[in-house]
């Protein structure tokens, strides 16, 4: 009887004859040997695998025949007597499975063999094609089918030997059983009356045996004080998303506060559709500029409509909504006054109204852009945020706290800045010439970095350590990313307007500034990072954390590409081309929009009590990064190639066909980003809606506290 080593060898050399064909075609496809001898090394490989198969399932069955001759009579009669001590149903199925498993084990090891043969001689052929141009003997059509004709009885033999064996096998078990079911027979026989009842009674009553789930427990009702045990909620479906960790319920805020807040949440959101709405139409019409012809739906002034709405619409109100709830938040009181925050909610509106209806009229400024809306829309605008700063800095002046908060720096100086740079915009005493091209810097670029940057930022001071739950990582370097921006970023307005006719060093002190927020942003965003020290676990269970995270990222990214920007060297590469558009987008869309929308899923389910359905707020959140992603990406990638083909002299129809496919992408982008707003829409719907399901526990105990103080009253 051989060794079980001396099967690991014997498996070893079949793979290794198997194989061997495979190498010899692959030397005989390299013309280096003679064509003749490698023909007859393939042909002898193959015989050589088909004997290997032979003698490893003769061996194997000739070892079962012999081990099952050397079992002993003592070894016999302690294998029935186990039978019948542990006779089961199971244990017979089991059995049965073992030795179906035994069987198809050695027809799967023979079809294997098979199938490795076949594919080596497959690959060899495949092989010996590869050889190059040269005549090769193997490719012959006369050798191939010579081969082919050799291998046919080949292969006939092995697949007749396959079936002769497992009958065999099959016999030999067949044999085997019906032995032992003899013995088992007579054993029983041997047994008496009495000792065979016994045995059955005993082996029917282990059988019929059954717990009554209350051995650990007793049969008294477990005092649960907690509800650990009674009221556990169980799930009878697997969740399509990863659960969410549920808002913490927080102290109520004042009713009026709260609905104040819904309003300007609400309305920012009819402005975020209304606008997005209006741009998915823009990038529409650059892949199809014929798709109208009326006036008022022209790109010239549908583009201004756009970026108004998104900016004073949206982005405004929805900072402002925010800033409602957290000034009077980290003021430990309440706020000064809920009728100036109603009064600058209309005003606003108001302005964006207008200002929408005045520019689609062909009403404007005629000045840069972000102020195109006439300066009387504008001053609607202005009355709204002084209302609100008054009404912030009376709340802070009433603060229960000694410091003030890094939040309300931050909030309250971006009002004061928005409320500079418009007046600056508008005073016409300076609107001419170069003036005006200067102010149009100044404004533009503090717009976007001391209203909208400068206010969010703020939010994110307060929301994220939070939704954390564990304090800002350095208030220090919140001071310091503070003053520095506000050092700096006041300073690079003019950067858009590099190789025109401004002075030469206010361009260069516009870059210098720009070089200089590296700063600001360096320290903001080691900070936010930073208060994620120990708590990164909680990303992944919370669905405000990713948008949080997303906008610090883009807050770094987006921030450091305007620095780029700013120098000469590549001013002259993207100046007038789609890249300023992408970046706008990426800081605008990428670090506002994703913090206010952190912001407002964490404060709308403390407004309201409900939280958004899960599927809608990540489909929301991937659709929009996705989305930004297709607009930017393509948008940077064909604008640097434009503006180089500007440096070489290309004709401007030329590139206009370049950005072409580009344009499409920014379509498709764009799209994305707009479905993503639609899903956004739903889930403040579903966080304000007044549907709700009745608790009857709830209930129950809401009629009793009633009844009881009917009955003392």
């Amino acid at each position: 009887m051989l060794k079980r080593g001396m099967y690991t060898r014997i498996k070893a050399m079949l793979i290794a004859a198997c194989f061997f064909p495979a190498v010899l075609f692959a030397q005989g496809g390299s013309g280096d040997g003679k064509p003749g001898a490698t023909l007859l090394f393939v042909l002898l490989g193959v015989l050589l695998a088909v004997l290997l198969a032979a003698f490893f399932l003769s061996v194997s069955v000739s070892n079962l025949v012999e081990k099952r001759r050397g079992r002993t009579a003592d070894a016999q009669k302690q294998q029935l007597q186990d039978y019948l001590t542990n006779f089961s149903s199971r244990q017979i199925r089991q059995l049965l499975e073992i030795a179906r498993q035994k069987r198809t084990g050695g027809q799967k090891l023979v079809t294997t063999l098979v199938i490795v043969f076949l594919g080596s001689m497959h690959s060899t052929v495949l092989l010996a094609q590869t050889g190059g141009t040269r005549t090769n003997l193997f490719s012959e059509t006369g050798i191939i089918i010579t081969i082919t004709l050799i291998l046919v009885p080949i292969l006939a033999g092995i697949g007749i030997m396959i079936v002769k064996l497992s009958a065999m096998l099959r016999r030999q078990r067949n044999r085997q059983e019906l032995e032992e079911a003899e013995q088992l027979a007579a054993y029983l026989a041997t047994l008496t009356d009495e000792q065979a009842l016994a045995e059955l009674a005993k082996r029917k009553e282990a059988l019929d045996y059954h717990l009554s789930d209350t051995e650990l427990s007793g049969q008294q009702v477990p005092a649960d004080n907690k509800g650990l045990i009674s009221n556990v909620n169980t799930r009878t479906f697997l969740p399509f998303v990863s659960p969410k960790k549920k808002a913490l319920k927080r102290p109520n805020i004042d009713p009026e506060l709260s609905r104040l807040i819904l309003w300007y949440m609400g309305c920012a959101i009819f402005w975020l559709l209304f606008g997005t709405t209006i741009g998915e139409y823009l990038g529409i019409k650059f892949v199809s500029p014929d798709a109208d012809h009326l006036s008022w739906l022209s790109f010239g002034r549908l583009r201004p409509v756009h970026t108004n709405a998104v900016f004073w619409g949206w982005a405004s109100l929805g900072m402002l909504g925010l800033g409602h709830y957290i000034v009077p938040m980290v003021s430990n009181t309440a706020l000064a006054s809920i009728k100036k925050g109603w009064y600058a909610l209309w005003l606003i509106n108001a302005a964006v109204v207008l200002g929408t209806l005045c520019l689609m009229a062909g009403i404007n400024n005629g000045g840069g852009e972000y102020r195109e809306y006439i300066w009387p829309v504008m001053l609607l605008f202005g009355l709204g945020l002084v209302l609100t700063l008054i009404n912030f800095l009376q709340t802070i002046a009433r603060r229960k706290t000694k410091e003030i908060y890094i939040s309300n720096w931050y909030i309250v100086s971006a009002i004061m800045f928005a409320l500079t740079i418009t007046a600056v915009a508008y005073i016409p005493s300076w609107q001419n010439g170069l003036g005006e091209t200067i102010i149009q810097g100044y404004y533009m670029h503090q717009g976007v970095g001391m209203w909208f940057m400068l206010f969010t930022l703020g939010i994110v001071y307060y929301m994220l350590p939070q939704q954390l739950n564990q304090p800002i990582y350095s208030y220090s370097l919140g001071i310091l990313a503070f003053w520095t921006q506000i050092l700096f970023y006041t300073l690079i307005g003019t950067h858009h307007f590099v190789f025109s006719s401004i002075p030469w060093w206010l361009q260069t002190v516009a870059i210098v500034g720009s070089m200089g927020m590296v700063i600001p942003v360096v320290a903001g965003t080691t900070n936010f990072i930073m208060t994620f020290k120990g708590a990164w676990h909680k990303v992944a269970g919370s669905y405000t954390l990713p948008f949080f995270l997303v906008g610090i990222i883009f807050y770094c990214t987006g921030s450091l590409q305007g620095t780029a920007e700013a120098f000469r060297s590549t001013n002259l590469i993207w100046h007038f081309t789609d890249f300023t558009v992408a970046h706008s987008h990426l800081t605008m869309y990428g670090i506002i929009c994703f913090f206010l929308w952190a912001g407002m899923y964490a404060v709308l389910p403390r407004l309201t009590g409900k939280e958004a359905p899960q599927v809608t707020v990540g489909a929301h959140f991937w659709l929009a990064l996705i989305g930004l992603l297709f607009y930017t990406i393509p948008l940077m990638i064909g604008s640097t190639l434009r503006g180089q083909m500007w440096i070489e002299g290309k004709p401007f129809i030329e590139t206009v066909v370049h950005m072409a496919p580009y344009w499409l992408w920014r379509a498709i982008g764009g799209s994305l980003m707009w479905l993503s707003h639609i899903f956004f829409a739903w889930n403040f719907y579903k966080m304000i809606s007044r549907t709700e399901t009745v608790d009857i526990k709830e209930l129950a105990l809401q009629k009793l506290e009633a009844q009881t103080v009917a009955t003392i009253h």
